[in-house]
């Protein structure tokens, strides 16, 4: 069975479209949209827009590079979320009108599970069962991967995402958005242990960054009221210090999660798993405790229809479909 299937990725701000045959990636389109960048964060509405506007050009383009034919496709694949609801649907209701057009299998994928496939899109793939600390801007995740169906979340946050303390401090210091990123580029100049911020212990496998999110915030306040331009001058250093103690929080609980399962496969997958320190610091550690560790092509970090593919692949070969009788609505839920 070799499947050629047509995933769509709509969840955020990112409209992609990726083709998938017999396991192999052949193409990966991502739209990005600058509108947000004014805004200072993804603003729901225009994304829903900016997603209709695009997805059929995004689609077209994703079957001419790739050359494969409409009557070529097996299924039709889309990403049911956790997402944003208005641009969410917009995926569901173009892959459910395709594959009912051209009367071919309708699969669902769920967006985190995604992040973690993405892993098997190029070669040095994880062996089963293996350890996946799932990191973006809505979620942070400790996953027990069983296989490629079978996942188990033993960790997660109680409260913001990692990718969100990232961008909300760069936004309080200014920074413009996305502000993840530029904090982890001024970061590589910066001394780590200029500042230092508190971290919450949470019970279990848990985590937690609204505490550090708010202390860093009365921190840039009190700065700047004795130096206006204290952000400016300190910048490099700020960025290191408090990327310094997210990624420790990371790794802390990441051992924590190796030593009680005993599995020493470790992965890191979502959007903040681009962020180079986090990257050093899982081949460091690695190296120290003998992990055999993984890490996704940057391309594939962020939201992308090729993780969605990958993952509609195996639910292909699984059987795994959506009743197209019964309409297939956003899942906000984990």
């Amino acid at each position: 069975m070799r499947p050629t299937i047509l995933a769509i990725e709509s969840s955020c701000d990112e409209t992609s479209a990726s083709v998938i045959s017999n396991g192999k990636v052949l193409i990966n389109i991502v739209a990005s949209q600058s509108v947000h960048q004014k805004y200072g964060g993804v603003v729901p509405e225009l994304a829903s827009r900016a997603h209709q506007q695009k997805i059929v050009s995004v689609v077209e383009d994703a079957l001419t590079q790739s050359n494969v034919r409409l009557e070529d496709l097996d299924a039709v694949a889309f990403t049911r979320g956790p997402g944003l609801m208005g641009a969410l649907l917009v995926g569901v209701s173009f892959a459910k009108g395709l594959a009912m057009a051209r009367n071919i299998p309708l699969i669902e994928v769920n967006h985190m599970q995604a992040h973690i496939l993405a892993h098997f899109i190029d070669e040095q793939k994880p062996s089963f069962p293996f350890l996946c600390l799932t990191v973006s801007g809505g979620h942070t995740q400790l996953v027990i991967v069983r296989n490629y169906l079978d996942m188990e979340i033993i960790g997660e946050t109680q409260d913001d995402a990692v990718g969100e303390a990232f961008d909300k401090a760069a936004k309080i210091m200014g920074l413009p958005y996305p502000g993840g990123p530029l904090i982890d580029r001024y970061a590589a100049s910066g001394n780590p242990r200029r500042f230092s911020f508190p971290g919450a212990d949470m019970p279990g496998l848990h985590f937690s960054f609204s505490g550090i999110k708010t202390a860093f915030l009365y921190f840039i306040r009190d700065e700047k009221q004795k130096d206006p331009a204290f952000v400016e001058k300190n910048l490099n250093d700020i960025c290191a210090s408090l990327q310094s103690k997210l990624v420790s929080m990371l790794m802390n609980r990441l051992q924590q999660a190796s030593r009680q399962t005993g599995i020493t496969e470790i992965a890191i997958a979502g959007g903040v798993s681009a962020n180079s320190q986090l990257r050093h610091a899982l081949k460091e550690t690695g190296v120290k405790l003998g992990w055999k560790t993984f890490i996704p092509a940057f391309e594939h970090c962020t939201d992308n229809a090729a993780m969605i593919a990958m993952a509609a692949h195996y639910k292909y070969l699984a059987g795994v479909f959506v009743d197209q009788t019964v309409a297939p609505v956003p899942n906000l839920a984990l």
